[in-house]
């Protein structure tokens, strides 16, 4: 399926790929994008459409995309979002602490929290996720003239979660009710006993660790474990190594809620026939006709048209970082030397993400070397070529921040058939 554009720039209804073949040939189209493949007409012609309705799955990790008529599903897309932002500005956090503490007259600083001064600020993990879904469903109108859209949010009962009896008070008063910190509690979490040696080592000190690194994991009880001094030095030297694990964060549902009437009035704002619908409504869509669980499979149920023909094929995109600020790296060479933390943004004419050919195959470049060596993989982390020379590549299309490949869907459930005796 190829999609059109109008001579102005306007989307019309999807054409066959030997109709656009024809098209290229008598210089009746250019070339608009390669992935998905759209082609501009540069001729004027009637803009008959139809009805398109537009099923939006909202994730924090996953979001999945689908246009559809009633007949017919014109677009399936599986989106993977990015999960990097906290450790990331945790990490710049971390650096911007260290150089200010290095400077002991440094002037204070005090009322420039933009949170304070910002009404509706929301934290960068989560506006970038917002972002980004507002981008696919964006590039999805550039393409398809979009009559409607359905988006599918949840709201998670976060302690519902935790503790499935509670009601009532129980959601004013905590775990930490009448603790006088955190410390206090998880003592008595974990009875006042290493939960390594479990009181083996007779040592009587007792040191709340962290689980997760406090930089990412923060101080919550869930990321606290307690071990006794002899285990916690032991671990630190990498003597020994249990098994600790931290217990099931709760960040996406979190995530869920904050985002969820944020990223729908702002689909309000931009668009005019949008509206919401709900996870159990969904499911049971599915289950009634025998639909795998995928993203782009239920944002297919979203739209309202699960009896449409399926594409067959979806795409599967990956947002990336659109570039790295950092000069140079932490670590400090001898003699005061600071080694750069960017590359050449061109390596023998190729830049990182750039879409390439090599041997047949089309890949991404995610790594690159000075002498001309690529390291080519496919979204799904796939190794194409550790070590491939750029003499052998082809440049297929430039770096995107929404990286894009082509994928075959998973196959409907085969519905049992009765023999006759």
């Amino acid at each position: 399926m190829v999609y059109v554009l109008n001579r102005i720039g306007q989307p019309l209804m999807p054409c066959k790929e030997a109709k656009a073949r024809k098209l290229l040939k008598n210089h009746k189209a250019r070339v608009d994008k390669r992935e998905p493949f759209t082609i501009q007409l540069l001729f004027d012609c009637e803009n008959r459409i139809q009805d398109i309705t537009l099923g939006i799955d909202a994730g924090s990790k996953h979001l999945g995309l689908s246009a559809t008529t009633e007949q017919k599903e014109l677009y399936a897309a599986d989106v993977e979002l990015r999960s990097d932002i906290v450790e990331l500005l945790s990490t710049r956090r971390q650096y911007r602490r260290t150089r200010r503490g290095r400077l002991r007259y440094r002037a204070p600083r005090f009322c420039n929290r933009v949170r304070s001064r910002n009404k509706g600020w929301l934290a960068p993990s989560v506006e970038q996720k917002i972002k980004t879904h507002l981008r696919v469903v964006n590039d999805v109108c550039r393409i398809l003239p979009v009559s409607k859209i359905i988006v599918e949010t949840a709201a998670f009962d976060v302690q519902k979660i935790e503790n499935p009896d509670i009601s009532g008070e129980g959601y004013q008063q905590g775990s930490q009710l009448d603790f006088w910190n955190v410390r206090e509690y998880v003592l008595w979490r974990d009875n006042h006993e290493c939960q390594c040696c479990h009181g083996k080592s007779m040592d009587k000190i007792l040191n709340v660790h962290h689980i997760e690194s406090r930089k990412t994991g923060g101080d919550s009880p869930k990321n606290l474990i307690t071990l006794c001094k002899n285990c916690h030095d032991q671990y630190h030297m990498g003597k020994i190594n249990p098994n600790l694990k931290c217990r099931e964060p709760l960040r996406d549902a979190a995530f869920m809620g904050i985002m969820r009437w944020s990223f729908y009035n702002r689909l309000k704002n931009e668009y005019l026939n949008v509206s919401m619908t709900y996870g159990y409504i969904t499911k049971n869509t599915r289950i009634q006709h025998d639909l795998p669980k995928e993203h782009y499979t239920d944002a297919r149920c979203i739209s309202g048209n699960p009896q449409a023909e399926p594409l067959g094929y979806y795409f599967c995109q990956k947002k990336v970082r659109c570039h790295n600020r950092q000069i140079h790296k932490a670590n400090i060479q001898k003699g005061g030397i600071r080694k750069r933390n960017q590359a050449a943004y061109l390596v023998k004419g190729f830049r990182l993400f750039d879409k390439v050919r090599y041997d047949n195959q089309a890949g991404f470049v995610f790594g690159r070397r000075a002498n001309g060596y690529f390291d080519l993989r496919k979204l799904n982390g796939e190794v194409i070529h550790r070590s491939a020379s750029y003499k052998k590549l082809e440049l297929l299309d430039t770096r995107k921040t929404l990286l894009t490949e082509r994928r075959q869907a998973v196959p409907l459930k085969a519905k049992a058939m009765s023999i006759p005796a």
